[in-house]
């Protein structure tokens, strides 16, 4: 009939129009992908392989086009000036201990672990009273590196052959494989094992309380007590299990954003030096971004050292162990020594 007839064309009409759109959708996304050069892609995505709370657990990072890049050396230092990029590794409140890796290719975030009774087993950090697991976002930043080789000035001990460590104190709390764009305020000098090891305090771009903070003075200012407990927790928090009180540089005072970017750039040369076959480093230093670099590999590579790894299977009956849930005592009346280079020496206190 003829009702039908009309029924049928408008049909047909709004399916061509729907049709229409889908294409210009996939027009417009093909077309994006066309223009983004991958070595440029700054959207990025976790991808999980094996199970968490297992040493088998990785946490890759892949660009927008879903190629697998390390974290240590495909990211960029910065996305623009006085902007940087962070690898979010331990979320705020979080005890399970990640990092990234030195050892594997692509240097994919991994639970750390330590031989407890004999046996190899994922490690987690005490709650040492009144903090419960990390107060930050904990992680670091990419295309740094602090060489073990270079007597630092300001500690006269090496560096402790990592990325230089972030903490970012923003609201939101975030995920392990997150890449955070931030605003870097100030730097703590920790000696640890006697080894260099400068913790950066920073807050993301977007964060509300970020237009009120640019330097480490503004920290005190408007989170007041944050940088004393910052301090008071590197300082303890290894004694729950056993390890020895951490010592600080320049008497445990932090640094300013000034001195921190400095620092930063610093560190970036050196990572550069063992990126470029420059410096001796025992570190992984596969990577798809950099083509200039000896270690440079290709997609199909990066991909296979992804798909190498067992597939991502949570598993309810894997739980952390009990001490998650305990709280830890440390005394604050132990002496703390002076650390740093006092009258052109190195204090003993530093070292081990």
């Amino acid at each position: 009939s003829g009702i039908n007839a009309e029924y049928r064309k408008q049909w047909y009409q709004r399916r061509v129009r729907e049709i229409y759109k889908m294409l210009a959708l996939i027009f417009h996304v093909v077309v994006s992908l066309l223009i983004i050069d991958d070595c440029e892609a700054l959207q990025y995505k976790s991808a999980h392989r094996g199970i968490p709370g297992t040493l088998s657990h990785r946490v890759y990072l892949r660009n927008s086009k879903g190629v697998p890049i390390s974290p240590f050396h495909d990211v960029p230092l910065k996305v623009e000036d006085g902007v940087y990029n962070m690898v979010v590794e331990m979320p705020r409140w979080s005890n399970a201990k990640y990092e990234t890796s030195k050892k594997e290719k692509l240097n994919p975030i991994i639970q750390d672990s330590k031989i407890y009774d004999g046996v190899e087993k994922v490690r987690y950090v005490h709650n040492v009273f009144p903090y419960h697991g990390y107060m930050w976002n904990y992680g670091s930043i990419p295309q740094t590196w602090e060489d073990p080789e270079y007597i630092d000035p300001n500690t006269g001990v090496g560096g402790d052959n990592d990325p230089v460590d972030i903490l970012e104190i923003g609201r939101n709390v975030g995920y392990v494989g997150e890449i955070k764009q931030v605003k870097v305020l100030g730097v703590i000098a920790l000696v640890d094992k006697g080894e260099t090891d400068w913790k950066v305090m920073s807050i993301d771009i977007n964060d509300p309380m970020a237009s009120s903070l640019n330097d480490i003075q503004d920290v005190e200012k408007n989170m007041p007590g944050l940088l004393a407990a910052s301090r008071d927790f590197f300082r303890n928090y290894k004694v729950p299990r056993g390890g020895q009180y951490n010592v600080f540089g320049f008497e445990g005072e932090w640094q300013g954003r000034e001195f921190t970017e400095k620092l930063l750039e610093e560190t970036h040369g050196r990572w550069r030096g063992l990126l470029y076959r420059k410096t001796k480093g025992k570190i992984m230093t596969e990577n798809t971004r950099n083509k200039d670099s000896p270690f440079h590999i290709s997609k199909k590579e990066a991909r296979a050292i992804l798909n190498s790894n067992p597939p991502y299977k949570p598993d309810m009956t894997v739980a952390p162990p009990d001490s998650v849930q305990y709280v830890s005592f440390v005394k604050r009346t132990v002496s703390e020594p002076v650390c740093g280079v006092v009258d052109g020496k190195t204090e003993t206190s530093c070292k081990p």
